[in-house]
């Protein structure tokens, strides 16, 4: 079982990118999944939540992102996206993507994020 996170890049402040996270080996709309970011010297930084769509399929940001940043399933696809808007140079960072394999039909927060994609750069810069 793995997750693979793409879709970063440079971008000019004010611009667009979409991220995804594609799962192999399950089914991604049966658990939680997470988006996260690190920014060079600081901590890492959840920024969305996506309850299972067997639980409520509530989404959660932080306030920093609110109202700039959309996360959405695509079961078909078995892929998570991450879609940012107006973005601003505090927003670069590696941006990663997460699950609990054990929050099968949970909500937001799991107990602890046990598998990871590689991560995937975003740099928002003129």
């Amino acid at each position: 079982v793995q997750l693979q996170a793409s879709g970063g890049g440079l971008v000019q402040p004010g611009g667009s990118l979409r991220l995804s996270c594609a799962a192999s080996g399950f089914r991604l709309d049966h658990y939680v999944i997470g988006w996260f970011r690190q920014a060079p010297g600081k901590e890492r930084e959840g920024v969305a939540c996506l309850s299972s769509s067997d639980g409520d399929g509530t989404l959660h940001y932080v306030d920093s992102v609110k109202g700039r940043f959309t996360a959405s399933r695509d079961n078909a696809k078995n892929t998570v996206y991450l879609h940012l808007n107006s973005l601003k140079p505090e927003d670069t960072a590696v941006y990663y993507c997460a699950t609990d394999l054990r929050s099968v039909g949970s909500m937001c927060p799991p107990i602890k994020y046990d598998l990871w994609g590689q991560g995937t750069q975003v740099t928002v810069s003129s």
